[in-house]
């Protein structure tokens, strides 16, 4: 993998850790949120152009409370990659942060196997959230060539808002939406999230921790956009997948 040119982040805030509160009770599904995000990609606009493949960034946070998470990406990756099959195929860069400083892409990836293996040989380790780095990388990439889609998944924000609101409104000015994907339930990181997509009128989207099945769903739909924009969502749709439903509904 090459390493990425990107500027050193600030030292985290201590007041942005977003550490979990232990006694909040949290609810056993996040069904209901899921079906709501995926209603609203319905404003989007074309992801690619006509008969073009697509090209998405999946960025993950691979600090070491990833770990389970990650593993269960490197399993459901296939599932992007066999969705936007079905409507003209898609590019993928993997770009993930972890440890003090480290944020590193991948080249980009055109089937699941050399994706999975890539995957399979890295290691989440300790560090602090490098966020603003995968959305200044996401743009860097749409000036060589057009991305139809930014899909972050995360548990964590420990950084300025203000500059990632920053980073985030570039994306917006270029047409890159950005599909926000929290594991859990820390109010800090959901905050940063919703601003996120709302300024690169994506969308947000909380799946429970551990819940593989609803991970798969919301990564098919992003992937289905990125590949075939909102027809190729619609139609996964009305083939009953609920993370096409929730992105519809946060996208009009």
């Amino acid at each position: 993998m090459n390493k990425e040119t990107t500027d050193r982040a600030p030292a985290p805030s201590p007041e942005r850790s977003g550490a979990r509160p232990p006694e909040r009770t949290e609810p056993a599904s996040s069904r209901p949120e899921i079906d709501a995000f995926l209603t609203q990609v319905n404003a989007l606009g074309p992801a690619t152009a006509s008969g073009g493949r697509g090209r998405l960034v999946f960025a993950l946070d691979a600090t070491m409370s990833r770990q389970p998470t990650w593993d269960k990406a490197c399993l459901l990756q296939a599932e992007m990659f066999r969705e936007a099959a079905t409507v003209g195929g898609l590019d993928i860069q993997l770009v993930y942060y972890r440890g003090l400083a480290e944020c590193r892409a991948s080249p980009w990836i055109t089937g699941p196997d050399r994706l999975g293996h890539l995957m399979s040989h890295i290691e989440c380790r300790g560090g602090h959230t490098q966020i603003g780095k995968i959305l200044s990388h996401a743009r860097r990439e749409n000036d060589k060539a057009k991305i139809g889609a930014l899909v972050f998944v995360g548990d964590a924000m420990e950084e300025s808002l203000d500059e990632l609101c920053a980073g985030a409104g570039e994306l917006g000015l270029r047409n890159i939406p950005a599909f926000m994907f929290q594991e859990g339930y820390d109010p800090v990181c959901e905050q940063a999230f919703r601003e996120v997509a709302r300024l690169t009128r994506g969308a947000y989207c909380r799946f429970a921790p551990g819940a593989a099945h609803e991970l798969a769903e919301l990564l098919r739909a992003a992937a289905a956009y990125a590949a075939g924009g909102m027809k190729a969502l619609t139609d996964l749709k009305e083939r009953r997948s609920t993370g096409a439903v929730r992105l519809i509904e946060q996208l009009k």
